[in-house]
């Protein structure tokens, strides 16, 4: 299911390559119409599928994927603008082979380090997200701020927790979720792997002096 959200995903993002390529004008409004519909199909998803409602769960999770990827068409585009289509590949095959690693050590992780672990990764995140918020208001005051140093530094630190974050997946799967709460384990482990992507995308596009640039 994971992969299956990934290529629904992968999907979205080209016919965002598309649209911007054919009509740029109305790509931003349908870029904000998609990121609210996102947030409502999210814990919508989230909701049904913890209650063990698959049936409802999936199409509701195959249209998530969809619009995500169209949402992240914007930072693919100026990936490959930045580093070539190369960035793509890379952070895509950087994505599987964490995965492949975390599902066979995760799970052989102990009680003691994979606790420790989440405890680490779940205050990386709060830290992670204290930054992006600094950035994000600092950038609408003063044009500029937080590119550069910071904006490596970010992605550098996102893409460390995010890894962290595919260990404890697996170590946390089956201690959280039933055996009929099988998507909103994959909802959880699917938000962990697009994340990464994300923040390996922008740290390769910090490398190549994007950040600067743009």
């Amino acid at each position: 299911y994971v992969g299956g959200g990934m290529v629904l995903t992968a999907g979205g993002v080209m016919g965002g390559l598309a649209l911007m390529a054919s009509n740029p004008a109305l790509f931003m409004p349908l870029f904000w119409v998609a990121l609210i519909g996102n947030f409502i199909l999210f814990f919508a998803a989230q909701n049904v599928a913890m209650k063990g409602n698959n049936s409802t769960a999936l199409p509701l999770l195959a249209a998530y994927s969809l619009i995500t990827g169209y949402t992240l068409s914007g930072l693919v585009a100026m990936a490959i603008g930045t580093a070539g289509i190369g960035a793509i590949g890379t952070a895509a095959l950087a994505t599987g082979i964490t995965f492949v690693a975390a599902s066979v050590m995760g799970r052989r992780m102990s009680d003691s380090v994979g606790q420790a672990l989440s405890g680490v990764v779940g205050l990386g995140i709060i830290g992670l997200v204290i930054a992006m918020l600094v950035q994000i208001v600092g950038g609408i005051f003063v044009p500029g701020f937080g590119m550069g140093g910071m904006e490596l530094l970010i992605a550098g630190f996102g893409t460390v927790i995010f890894v962290g974050a595919a260990f404890v997946d697996f170590y946390t799967m089956p201690r959280t979720y039933s055996d009929d709460q099988y998507l909103a384990g994959a909802l959880g482990m699917y938000l962990t792997y697009i994340n990464l992507f994300i923040f390996i995308l922008r740290l390769v596009i910090a490398l190549n002096g994007g950040g600067r640039r743009d």
